[in-house]
């Protein structure tokens, strides 16, 4: 399995860092401020976290897909007022940070975000203690700390789940299928009107994705089975199909 962290899960401190700083920068240039913000040295140790100087909150996500884990992006005071205070109304932090977390995530090879909340800033960087590798990068306007970007991952490793997994066969997932996304300014969002078209990120015919839970399992063809839409499989992209298949 390849990944951002190479094709070996040995991969040694600089090579994670590397993949860990350019999501941190991935994460900044789809920030929904208009900041320029550039990420700073990647720092490993919990205990020294650097911070903006007057923290407003954090937002956080899980990870999933080739890697595992959690990742936070903790916000300034300024950053979350002018979300709150948006003229299109108070907007929810952690769906406006969604694109910075995703972006963050792709950084890292075939990786989804799922169940992003806001929490205290504390908390949220005690939550990644003690669970993996850790490290985190300051995302930097000018001279001065705007954001933080902190994540803790664990490489996967194949076949430990099958037991597991042999338990939930017949628990019911959630299933959605997405044929795109786009992004769009305030200004953008106020103009819209029926009849509108709206340009995803996909061209017309590209594989639509099969997420589970957020995570990203396969990719497919939209067809139409007796007036319904449906999805004919084309690829496997995680080790679904690795543990899908039932024991000899």
């Amino acid at each position: 399995m390849t990944t951002a962290f190479g094709t070996d899960r040995s991969s040694d401190s600089d090579t994670i860092a590397a993949a860990v700083a350019a999501a941190a920068q991935a994460a900044a240039a789809a920030m929904p401020a208009e900041l320029v913000l550039q990420a700073g040295e990647t720092v490993a140790d919990p205990e020294s976290v650097p911070l903006p100087p007057t923290p407003g909150a954090a937002v956080t996500a899980a990870l999933g897909g080739e890697v595992s884990g959690d990742i936070v992006l903790v916000l300034s005071e300024e950053i979350v007022s002018a979300l709150t205070n948006s003229p299109v109304g108070p907007m929810d932090v952690a769906t406006a940070l969604r694109p910075a977390l995703e972006a963050a995530a792709g950084a890292l090879g075939r990786v989804r975000v799922a169940a992003e909340r806001v929490e205290d800033v504390v908390a949220a960087l005690d939550g990644l203690r003690d669970k993996g590798v850790f490290l985190a990068v300051p995302l930097i306007n000018g001279t001065e700390i705007a954001a933080t970007l902190a994540l803790q991952v664990t490489l996967p490793r194949p076949r430990e789940r099958r037991g597991s997994l042999d338990l939930l066969r017949n628990v019911a997932m959630e299933v959605t299928v997405e044929i795109g996304r786009t992004r769009m300014t305030v200004s953008e969002l106020l103009s819209l009107h029926p009849g509108e078209v709206i340009e995803l990120d996909r061209a017309a015919g590209a594989p639509a994705d099969l997420l589970v839970n957020g995570t990203l399992i396969a990719r497919g063809e939209i067809v139409v089975v007796d007036e319904d839409f449906g999805l004919r499989i084309s690829e496997i992209v995680t080790e679904a199909g690795e543990y899908g298949a039932p024991p000899a």
